[in-house]
């Protein structure tokens, strides 16, 4: 392999164009963009002027071109698995987007390209790198909040929305365009061991047949709730983060900052008799004596990540042999809750 890892991309819609160019060109001392594919003739001539690139409109002639080493699946959701093994069988490494397949029946085939050609195969999980969520992570690790029992996760708006990502057929609905991204999030917070997923699909506001709005809640073993929203028909958005334990809360409205509530770590909480006789007013215990303290920081986590991240490892897998922080089994998991999910709803079942 070259000093670089070449990189060429199939699909040039918001993903490929919007995303994926400009994550690579962060990274430009470890990635190249060599090469691009899209059947629309018109979207495949403006980016070969715009980016001065190899540029095909035909996926034969695309993987023929061999001066590639890593192949970006960014085409539409219900092609991934079959354009991802298209890929690796002509000899590519491949960068799958979200969502990786459509049910985790179709997701063997995953499985069979990573045992067949391992370390080559990196699944698109990118906004676990998020800055806001790894200070969250980082919060609740210190145990400032004492034990979480409940965690909520939102990304929410109103929109009209009348793309082919709105329709059923193509493998549309949020819960495969946001809905990988924050069950990402929620496995992560229960150690990837959920014992009940429970939720709700529904259409408000979009154009198409489609699910706009999802709701999922899930249990973890740990005895933690992951509250996850997203909806497309909200015209007041909420919190994106709320976290709550027994010794505080955090939240975060806009990612860039978070607000903490939380009981000096100093402080015992005793257990004391409970009082079984005539109740004294409205004093309980030491809620009268309890040492709250108040914050508000900006997200600066220790560990230096953004959305741009995932790129630069997936350099440093293909060119220094170093382990891809995102397994496989972890982007699976995400599937099988989808798969839960969906076989809740009727609008999944209809016959």
């Amino acid at each position: 392999m070259s000093k670089k890892v070449r990189v060429g991309i199939w699909g040039l819609g918001r993903a490929g164009r919007g995303m994926h160019t400009s994550e690579i060109k962060v990274h430009s001392d470890k990635l190249e963009i060599v090469a691009a594919c899209d059947i629309d003739v018109k979207r495949a001539e403006d980016y070969e002027k715009a980016n001065q690139v190899r540029v095909y409109t035909e996926p034969e002639k695309f993987l023929a071109f061999k001066d590639m080493d890593l192949v970006a699946v960014c085409t539409r959701s219900l092609d991934h698995v079959r354009h991802t093994k298209m890929a690796m069988e002509a000899g590519f490494a491949a960068y799958i987007e979200k969502p990786l397949a459509a049910s985790r029946a179709e997701a063997e085939v995953l499985l069979e390209l990573d045992k067949k050609y391992p370390g080559k195969l990196f699944c698109r999980q990118n906004r676990r790198f998020e800055p806001c969520f790894q200070h969250v992570k980082e919060i609740i690790a210190s145990g400032i909040l004492g034990k979480v029992h409940t965690i909520k996760l939102c990304r929410n708006n109103f929109s009209r929305r009348d793309d082919w990502q709105t329709l059923l057929c193509n493998g549309g609905g949020q819960l495969n365009n946001w809905g990988p991204h924050l069950i990402d999030h929620a496995l992560q917070f229960l150690n990837y061991e959920a014992e009940l997923v429970w939720s709700n699909l529904s259409l408000v506001a979009a154009l198409g047949d489609a699910e706009d709005c999802v709701k999922i809640i899930l249990k973890g073993k740990n005895g933690c709730i992951v509250d996850i929203e997203i909806f497309g028909g909200n015209a007041i958005a909420d919190n994106v983060y709320e976290v709550f334990g027994d010794r505080g809360a955090l939240v975060s409205s806009d990612e860039q900052d978070i607000k903490l509530r939380y009981i000096d770590p100093e402080y015992k909480l005793l257990k004391t008799p409970v009082n079984n006789g005539q109740p004294n007013g409205f004093q309980f215990a030491d809620n009268a004596a309890l040492p709250w303290r108040r914050m508000t920081i900006m997200t600066e986590p220790k560990l230096k990540v953004n959305m741009n991240s995932s790129y630069g490892f997936i350099a440093d897998s293909l060119l220094k042999g170093k382990p891809f922080p995102i397994k496989l089994q972890e982007a699976l998991a995400v599937i099988d809750v989808c798969d839960q999910v969906k076989a809740q709803s009727a609008m999944y079942n209809r016959g």
